[in-house]
């Protein structure tokens, strides 16, 4: 039984977040979920009794632990924080081209529909945003930078992400990505 109550959690929370990054906050519905995680509405508010809001939090949390992991990988396979990064953004351009377009970061047009509405959501987004500022600037330290260039480094690169990948989702072309990798890189070697 526990195993079934968890899988139908974690099915709402990945089906969630998976809609949330398509078509924002306003454009999902708790009905649309429920069909999407192939569980009933009574399970949706058994998990989630805070409603839209609370689940749509859990989504962040979900979504920023995803993108999170990605950056990893990334910052994984070199030891060159600059390679690193750059190698990032090959990720993240050939995850989005994979996605069709359609899988861009996991919490912008959530955290843009809700700012200023949704303190649960928007504490979500800002511990996601935090945590994958932490992820690089280990990175950045580790490869030699001092722990206060490598915070401000780290925010600057997350920043940059951001913005690139959703141009490169809305040209759907890759080359944004690979541009803000090419320049971060050479950013990250004017430190070291």
């Amino acid at each position: 039984m526990k195993t079934t109550t968890t899988g139908t959690r974690e099915r709402i929370v990945r089906s969630t977040s998976r809609l949330l990054r398509r078509q924002g906050y306003e454009g999902t519905g708790i009905k649309q979920i429920a069909r999407e995680a192939q569980a009933t509405l009574g399970s949706v508010y058994h998990f989630f009794p805070g409603g839209k809001q609370e689940l749509a939090a859990e989504a962040i949390r979900h979504g920023g632990q995803e993108f999170a992991g990605l950056l990893r990988t990334g910052l994984a396979t070199a030891d060159d924080p600059a390679e690193a990064i750059t190698a990032c953004t090959g990720l993240l351009a050939t995850s989005l081209r994979e996605s069709e377009w359609q899988d861009g970061c996991p919490i912008t047009s959530t955290a843009l529909e809700t700012v200023g509405r949704a303190p649960v959501i928007e504490q979500a987004v800002a511990e996601a945003f935090t945590h994958w500022r932490a992820v690089v600037a280990e990175k950045l330290l580790a490869g030699g930078l001092g722990a206060d260039d490598a915070r401000e480094l780290a925010a600057t690169v997350v920043s940059t992400l951001e913005g690139a990948e959703l141009a490169a989702q809305v040209a759907r072309d890759e080359e944004p990505l690979h541009t803000a990798g090419r320049h971060l890189a050479r950013l990250i070697r004017t430190y070291r």
